[in-house]
């Protein structure tokens, strides 16, 4: 039994932040952020969206290009470093939005890995036979903590919601998972703010040594690729697309690279929706499945790695 993708979706919030809009704010400019990111603008959550409203829109979209009704699903994680609350999750929110319960509905929480680690613990779900239809959804409103004083995070992050219908099939779909996490390095890319006692402790904005982040984000994304295609038998050359984490132009050229693979078989999106962490992957799948690039029958991979560190990859017969 396999889990395969029958249907995707996605939402961005209508005010878009560019550029040339930051260089207001701080000092920057839109080629200093082009030239080392590949980010031109990112999408912000209006005042009164919650991560929920986002996810909301994503998951009727993918249902809708799924042809499957909401009473058909049995399953719902949430992949979010947002949450609305601190409880009770986002899930199950979204769940009581969507107007269906009973079901298992869970937050998935590895940052920008948290899209690969929720689509693997769907499939897990559906192999077992457990569940038949899963909802996975990557959904943020990363602009919350954003310190818009600090150059070196503010232009890159930004939100948004991307979700995949999972069903149950006997023909191919999911053909191999991996993911790691390595705790010893937790504390390059972080937000620490805990609540305690009616104060927040910690830094509530997003904290990161980006050079270090750089350095092990490429060496880790090409071990995970070559040991997921392993995994399923599969060659670098059998890819067709590559839907990578949209944090940096940079890394994705750099595991474009290791893997063999023209730019033209990425599917790419940082430049016009930044890092939306979690929901980054879904947002590109969605992109390039309604474009008309993905195609029925072709071989994604699909990869991220966040804070923690956490990554993983998942490779699909789309």
């Amino acid at each position: 039994m396999y889990s395969r993708i029958a249907g995707t979706g996605s939402y961005l919030p209508e005010k878009i932040l560019t550029n040339a809009e930051l260089a207001e704010k701080v000092d920057t400019t839109d080629e200093w952020i082009v030239s080392r990111t590949g980010i031109r603008q990112r999408h912000l959550a209006a005042p009164d969206q919650l991560t929920s409203d986002l996810a909301l829109i994503a998951v009727e979209r993918a249902l809708a290009a799924a042809g499957v009704d909401k009473s058909e699903v049995d399953l719902l994680i949430v992949a979010t470093t947002t949450p609305d609350n601190i409880f009770p999750s986002t899930a199950c929110i979204l769940q009581n939005k969507l107007g269906v319960h009973g079901f298992p509905a869970f937050d998935m929480q590895a940052v920008c890995a948290g899209f690969v680690y929720a689509l693997t613990t769907a499939d897990q779900f559906i192999k077992s036979g457990a569940v038949k239809c899963a909802v996975v959804v990557g959904a943020e409103t990363l602009s919350n903590l954003i310190d818009w004083t600090d150059r070196g995070t503010c232009i890159l992050f930004g939100d948004g919601a991307g979700a995949v219908v999972l069903k149950a099939s006997e023909e191919p779909g999911i053909l191999a998972t991996h993911l790691h996490a390595d705790g010893r390095y937790n504390g390059i890319l972080k937000t620490d703010a805990r609540p305690k006692q009616g104060e927040l402790v910690g830094n509530p904005f997003v904290y990161m040594e980006g050079n270090a982040v750089f350095k092990f984000a490429v060496k880790a994304l090409a071990e995970v690729a070559e040991s997921t295609l392993a995994k399923a038998g599969l060659a670098k050359s059998d890819v067709d697309w590559l839907v990578p984490h949209q944090a940096n132009i940079r890394i994705i050229e750099s595991t474009a690279k290791h893997l063999h693979m023209s730019m033209d078989n990425v599917i790419v999106t940082v430049a016009e929706h930044g890092n939306t962490s979690a929901a980054s992957i879904p947002l590109a799948l969605d992109a390039g499945i309604r474009s008309g690039k993905i195609q029925r029958g072709q071989t994604l991979l699909m990869e991220g790695i966040g804070g923690g560190f956490a990554w993983g990859s998942v490779l699909v017969k789309y």
